[in-house]
């Protein structure tokens, strides 16, 4: 079932504000982690764990997602997710010690796994295919820009009023979204009902958790190679069991027999992993980039990345058009020889050639948010209506291990030049 294009495009829009109050959330937290260590009396290295814990807690709640839009429907868990979302921001505005702080984390990343993939569910079960990659483009652009548009935003927010307003901002956007989604959002759910697969649940959900705190303390240290060594095995053992009884399972919490689609299982696993690696590590990159390599201060360098941004904005005139001349197979192999081009093209850039620097940066942004775009339509583009909560499971666990991966590395790349 479809809806007319002008509720789609709605649909489409309420999902993209969501989820760029949740990634923008994300980013701009970094940046104030001393402002507020220095609030509740202790050290920035200890407040990560308000960082590691949402991480953690997103990892372990996800792969539930799709069971829960199947079993109570897509609009009833989206507008739940946006108001624990909204409230748990709120309790992270107001926490005066770090246990209060990590608590409200923890909640937020519990609504943040549900918010991200049920968000997704909404927009393809809403819209024809022959609209999939106009509506597809809207819910792209928060991942591309939250991620340029979060540290300086958070630096100034954080520098000029307070850092409790990196949340309380969340409060009216979330007030808003629920009150949207309530009118809007159809309320799709399955019409076969299962029963929740716990053991399936676990096994993911221990699996996911240890892989993501072993590449998340492996790049931002935190403990021990033996600790980081006995996280990626326990998690590789939990996600080779959860693949064998799910796969075996007749209550299954997702549909693994959806990695059968050509399209799909070429944008989640093979192509599009690779791409969010890669994708995924450059908002991380350049802000230190432009400190370190150019002496810039956090600001200064967050000001330098909106060419980054402003190279994903101007791609979104021309994608539609494109994808439709030339199709998904061209775009993606030409597209992703420029992307890499792109990246490569950094390490030329230095100092004394500012300008040469801002037309690297914009150029990479087009790229990036033509191969974004085109991955993530692609991606649901072939899935059966029976099989689109297991898709969109899928895609946002693949999606959370290679951007943390992504980060990991880059993180352990700069620590290694850096001695």
């Amino acid at each position: 079932m479809t809806e007319p294009a002008p509720r789609s495009q709605m649909v489409a829009l309420i999902v993209a504000a969501a989820l760029f109050m949740e990634l923008l959330d994300g980013q701009i937290i970094a940046v104030a982690l001393p402002t507020m260590a220095k609030s509740f009396g202790t050290e920035p290295v200890v407040l990560t764990i308000g960082i590691t814990s949402y991480l953690m807690t997103l990892a372990v709640v996800i792969p539930a997602s799709g069971w829960l839009a199947d079993r109570f429907g897509v609009r009833t868990v989206f507008a739940s997710a946006i108001a624990g979302f909204t409230l748990a921001s709120l309790l992270c505005g107001i926490s005066e010690n770090i246990y209060q702080f990590t608590g409200a984390r923890v909640f937020q990343g519990a609504s943040a796994a549900l918010m991200s993939p049920v968000g997704r569910l909404a927009v393809i079960a809403a819209v024809s295919k022959k609209d999939l990659i106009r509506v597809i483009a809207l819910i792209t652009w928060p991942a591309l820009l939250a991620p340029v548009i979060g540290p300086p935003l958070g630096g100034f927010l954080a520098s000029t009023w307070s850092w409790r307003w990196i949340f309380f901002v969340n409060l009216p956007i979330g007030l808003v979204g629920i009150a949207l989604a309530l009118i809007f959002v159809p309320n799709f759910r399955s019409e076969h009902r299962r029963t929740f697969d716990m053991l399936g649940f676990a096994l993911s959900a221990v699996a996911l958790a240890c892989l993501i705190a072993a590449v998340e303390f492996a790049g931002h240290g935190g403990a021990s190679l033996e600790i980081i060594l006995v996280l990626a095995v326990c998690g590789s053992l939990a996600g080779f069991g959860a693949i064998r009884h799910i796969g075996g399972s007749s209550g299954r919490l997702v549909d693994l027999t959806t990695f059968k689609v050509k399209s799909f299982s070429a944008t989640t696993l093979t192509g599009g992993l690779l791409f969010c690696l890669t994708g995924g590590a450059m908002p991380y990159l350049l802000p230190l980039f432009f400190q370190i390599g150019f002496g810039l201060d956090a600001f200064s360098a967050g000001l330098m990345v909106f060419a980054y941004a402003f190279g994903n904005i101007a791609m979104k005139v021309v994608t539609t058009p494109t994808l439709r001349r030339f199709g998904f197979r061209r775009v993606l192999i030409f597209n992703g020889l420029l992307t890499a081009a792109s990246i490569y093209a950094c390490v030329g850039v230095s100092p004394s050639m500012p300008v040469v620097a801002l037309g690297v940066l914009f150029l990479a942004g087009c790229f990036r948010s033509m191969q974004f775009t085109s991955l993530n339509t692609l991606t649901f583009a072939d899935v059966p209506d029976s099989q689109r909560s297991s898709a969109t499971t899928l895609s946002a666990m693949f999606q959370q291990l290679a951007v943390g991966l992504g980060v990991a590395v880059a993180a352990m790349a700069l620590n290694l030049t850096a001695r």
